[in-house]
């Protein structure tokens, strides 16, 4: 399976490039998300929650989409992917 991971603001200048290929067999979104913290340990604890207090897991300051759809909007963490996907990590409070 290959994921396109594309990176937006402090996510990209801490992970170092905009887009990651995840060549990685991953069955879910909070699966790759838990993965991604473990390849990068900067983004430890800014993608998954780890005190409970996002929503269903993911970190409450972070917008993930799957294909230009929110993953809230989806089944969030349990949100299934398929190769080709397109997620998308965005600090929230990153934008205008």
């Amino acid at each position: 399976m290959q994921l396109e991971c594309v990176f937006f603001g402090p996510f990209r200048e801490d992970v170092g490039q905009k887009t990651v290929i995840w060549g990685e067999d991953v069955d879910h979104v909070g699966e790759l998300l838990g993965e991604l913290e473990e390849a990068y340990p900067v983004l430890s604890g800014r993608l998954l929650d780890s005190d409970g207090t996002g929503m269903g897991g993911l970190a409450e300051k972070t917008v993930v989409t799957k294909n230009k759809t929110d993953v809230r909007h989806l089944e969030g963490l349990e949100t299934p992917l398929e190769d080709g996907d397109v997620i998308r990590l965005v600090p929230s409070v990153y934008g205008g």
